[in-house]
């Protein structure tokens, strides 16, 4: 009879596939409360080269902001690695502007944790064309 332990490294891979799943699911349903729930309360959030921002509810405030001034936006995640506590996620973001045009660029975010929750969570993206008028 084989009793075949489970690679663990595989199923934690699986287990973080889905936290990363359900982090960007919160974020294209722009549903900041869900989205806050991955953050520790001393988070330090950096998006794109904006200022960054200390503190859960500080947070909060630039995420509802940010929502507030989109359509809508959908991540499509094409890669995901996770070394020592700290996640990397690539891929393609498109926004939706209020005018219902659309921009797509590429991004990567950098989530450091403390256990399953992030306290340092950096987005890598260029959206100097997400505001422009045409």
């Amino acid at each position: 009879m084989d009793l075949a332990i489970p690679n663990i490294e595989r199923v934690l891979t699986m287990k973080r596939g889905d936290w990363v799943k359900q982090l960007f699911q919160s974020i294209d349903d722009q549903n900041a409360e869900a989205f806050l729930a991955f953050l520790s309360d001393k988070v330090l959030f950096r998006f794109g080269n904006a200022e960054p921002v200390s503190g859960k509810a500080a947070v909060g405030d630039v995420v509802r902001g940010f929502f507030g001034s989109i359509k809508a936006l959908r991540h499509n995640v094409t890669e995901t690695w996770e070394q020592q506590g700290v996640v990397i996620c690539h891929g393609v973001v498109t926004y939706t502007r209020q005018d219902s045009s659309v921009l797509s660029v590429p991004f990567a975010n950098i989530l450091k944790l403390d256990a399953d929750l992030i306290k340092e969570y950096l987005i890598y993206v260029d959206v100097s064309e997400l505001y422009k008028i045409a």
